[in-house]
Formats: structure tokens, C-alpha cells, sequence
């Protein structure tokens, strides 16, 4: 991941409502929610979730599919195993058995 797209989706989950809307798509792999039903869980207005979702969806941290009228949002976990991976890549200065608990982390997606 490069050091943009990674500060990119910082910057989306760096705002409340993002960040609780993303932590319910977490708990809702693989199968994510239609957009009206995230409204009605977090109890967000539409119009306002639909901002949220846009940038969250343009950092890459969402997967939108279309379901008739709706569209289903799930969290996109390969975009959050890049972002820690990124994180981590220069971890314990190259001394791995240092930090092997954490990368293990990343590798048990």
C-alpha cells in the first residue's frame, strides 16, 4: 500500500460517525448492511450517511454492491490488512522475532 492511499483511509475512519459506522460493517463480514439499515442502527439521516459512505467507499475501506434499490455496504478487510501491514512494515528496525506477535496478526486474516 502506498504511503497516500494509506493516509487517505486514515483520514475517512478520523471522524466519529465513520468510525462507528465502520466498526458495524467489522461485525457484519461478509455480508455488510444496506444502507438503510445502517441509517436505522446508528439512527443517522440518510442524506448524511450517504456523505459518510461516499468517503469512506472512495478510500477504499467499503465494498458497495447494488441489491435492487438499495446498495449493500461491507467492510473491505484486505484494505485494512494493507493498512496495518503498511503500518507495521518497517517494524522492531527488521528484527522480526521482536515483533512476531504482531505481525502474526496480519497473516491470520
Amino acid at each position: 500500500m502506498k504511503q497516500e492511499h494509506a493516509i487517505e483511509a486514515f483520514a475517512a475512519l478520523a471522524q466519529s460517525s465513520r468510525m462507528t459506522i465502520f466498526r458495524l460493517l467489522v461485525r457484519t463480514v461478509p455480508d455488510g448492511l444496506l444502507a438503510g439499515e445502517i441509517a436505522r442502527h446508528l439512527q443517522i439521516v440518510p442524506s448524511t450517511l450517504s456523505g459518510h459512505l461516499a468517503v469512506m467507499k472512495r478510500a477504499g475501506l467499503l465494498r458497495a454492491t447494488r441489491q435492487q434499490r438499495e446498495i449493500r455496504y461491507a467492510a473491505d478487510l484486505d484494505c485494512v490488512t494493507g493498512l496495518v501491514d503498511f503500518l507495521l512494515a518497517d517494524c522492531c528496525d527488521g528484527q522480526l522475532d521482536d515483533c512476531a506477535g504482531v505481525l502474526a496478526l496480519t497473516k491470520n486474516k
